[in-house]
């Protein structure tokens, strides 16, 4: 039988270009009848985007109201809905509203989420909480992924040419089929532990390839970057501590008492179950008093007023050393000649005290002032 393969195609011309995507309208439905079956599905939100979608709902309702899609939302189960109705003429409208209500409940803004109804625009929500068990790991990775200050995620964006999200155990990205693909990649690959800039690096010399009408037919593995895993096998020195030299004794170490034994030594074991529980609480009261003792003793240690200088007003003095002076002339008055002698040496004597006790005090005071003077320097 002769292959109609090779048959002239007089309709296929050069100038067609088979991958351009064109707009599918009403009249391309060629039975003008409406489907067999409704079709719907149905997507939970978390709560924390309830006010965004009602604020935003009457918008999503206009812009699916043109494709002939019913939309509702329902607040109690925290849930969006798509449906197709007897006038929906695209069969694959409701896959582009699936995907649509999908990226509001992942918190893609309204404005961005309603692209996805273009033909030319696809959406993917990658599911990276699987990937690593632990969480701070997870949490550095996906930091990683982002970048400082967003840059990262901004070169993914620009090399790719698609919208990226990095939410919670999720990322949401929208754009064209082979940059969703390249997307999938990097961020896969980043939850693996390989850093995203070397697929940045590649993206961006294909790129540059890409602009050579030379090189569009040839391989361009040779001017791509390899990066290889070195992760060279090194002995793990762990630094033991020296064993000491034991005397050896062929004997084996005494047997150490068991429970049962300290029990019978101590009498708790012949004592009965509430017995026992009871001397349990008496030494665990006797152990809350000790440490409530020493814990108030502690806080009283804070209360304990320091030793400070006794004040002395001057007026005062003053007015007792006459009353004493006037004493002692009415003392000497009465007093006859040889009691004057043995009152003055008594009045030498308490002299020689008082003054040695002025001594004393200046000296302290002193002290007092220069240890003052050496705090206030230091500080």
């Amino acid at each position: 039988m002769p292959s109609t393969h090779n048959r002239d195609k007089p309709w296929d011309t050069p100038d067609i270009d088979k991958w351009a995507l064109e707009e599918f309208k009403e009249e391309h439905n060629a039975s003008g009848l409406h489907f067999a079956e409704e079709s719907s599905f149905m997507t939970l939100f978390p709560k924390y985007r309830e006010q965004y979608l009602r604020s935003i709902w009457s918008d999503v309702t206009k812009a699916l109201e043109k494709h002939h899609i019913k939309c509702e939302l329902d607040l109690v189960e925290g849930a969006m809905t798509v449906k197709t109705t007897t006038k929906t003429f695209d069969p694959a409208m409701i896959i582009k509203a699936r995907d649509l209500i999908k990226l509001l409940a992942r918190s893609v803004p309204f404005p961005q989420a309603v692209k996805v109804l273009q033909d030319d625009v696809a959406c993917d929500v990658i599911k990276i909480g699987n990937f690593v068990t632990n969480k701070d790991r997870f949490i550095k990775r996906r930091q990683r992924l982002v970048g400082p200050n967003g840059n990262t995620l901004k070169a993914l964006e620009l090399l790719t040419k698609c919208y990226i999200l990095v939410q919670g155990n999720t990322v949401s990205a929208m754009g064209p089929f082979k940059g969703l693909k390249e997307v999938r990649r990097v961020v896969e690959d980043c939850m693996k532990n390989i850093h995203p800039i070397y697929y940045i690096k590649e993206l961006m010399i294909k790129q540059e390839l890409s602009k050579n009408p030379e090189l569009a037919n040839e391989d361009w593995s040779r001017f791509l970057p390899s990066f290889k895993k070195r992760n060279v096998a090194r002995k793990k020195t762990s630094k033991k501590p020296a064993a000491e030299n034991k005397v050896y004794t062929p004997f084996p170490p005494a047997q150490q008492p068991r429970k049962v034994d300290l029990q019978i030594k101590s009498g708790e074991y012949f004592l009965g179950k509430r017995e026992r529980e009871l001397k349990k609480l008496q030494e665990k009261r006797s152990k809350q008093e000790e440490n409530s003792e020493l814990k108030r003793q502690e806080r009283a240690k804070d209360y304990v007023a320091p030793e400070e200088e006794q004040y002395e007003n001057k007026l005062l003095k003053s007015d007792k050393k006459e009353e004493k002076k006037k004493k002692e002339k009415k003392i000497d008055a009465e007093a006859g000649p040889g009691e004057d002698e043995a009152h003055a040496s008594d009045k030498k004597e308490k002299k020689e005290k008082k003054d040695k006790k002025d001594k004393k005090r200046k000296k302290s005071s002193d002290e007092v002032d220069t240890k003052e003077s050496k705090l206030r320097k230091t500080s």
